[in-house]
């Protein structure tokens, strides 16, 4: 039986399309079940509706406080009973109500070879730094900021022509095919966490 994800986006949604894009492979062992956003209007949620896929939006601003916006999102989420919750571009952070729902089965993505440069700048600061290597990692979200276990990482070249949008470019590329892959092995052959470590297969 296919694993049920669950993705959440906040943009064009290209990581979602490949994940679906994906799903419709029997051998892949994952499916994507529903669609969050936490903006109306955005390509993302137009990608879902195409595919047939249920959406729902919860807006910050909707909310009283923050907390309420994390349990509303956590039980829409979980209405869909999945098996992995994906962030695919969501640029949200969660908090506590989300995480005790959710925690060791929460991924992330980020463009960086983390711990190197956290944070919404990775490809910049990489350059900034003058790095030659960077790249992409797919990680379990926790409480700190891209600072979760990691589950798998790509490397990326930097060239000395490049600036931020090719360096970034090159790395979302590289990165789509990452999540892709990370999260179908999760799928079918499941993964265990051991303090920092993460391993995917029984």
């Amino acid at each position: 039986m296919s694993a049920r994800l669950v993705v959440l986006i906040s943009g064009a949604g290209t990581n979602l399309q490949a994940l679906i894009d994906a799903s419709a492979r029997t051998s892949y062992g994952a499916r994507v079940v529903a669609v969050g956003a936490d903006r109306p209007g955005i390509e993302g949620l137009a990608r879902a509706e195409r595919a047939g896929l249920p959406a729902f939006v919860h807006r910050v601003s909707d909310y009283p406080d923050r907390g309420g916006w994390d349990r509303a999102l956590a039980g829409a989420c979980a209405a869909f009973e999945p098996d992995l919750v994906v962030s695919a571009g969501f640029m949200k952070l969660v908090g506590d109500p989300f995480l005790n729902r959710f925690g060791g089965r929460f991924v992330n993505t980020h463009p960086s070879l983390l711990p190197a440069f956290p944070g919404m700048h990775g490809p910049r600061e990489a350059l900034a730094y003058g790095v030659k290597v960077t790249g992409c990692t797919i990680f379990l979200v926790d409480s700190g900021i891209d600072a979760g276990p990691v589950v798998a990482q790509a490397a990326v070249p930097v060239f000395d022509s490049d600036d931020e949008n090719t360096l970034h470019e090159r790395i979302k590329t590289v990165e789509r095919g990452l999540l892709v892959d990370t999260v179908g092995r999760m799928a079918r052959d499941g993964w265990s966490v051991r303090g920092r470590k993460v391993r995917i297969g029984r």
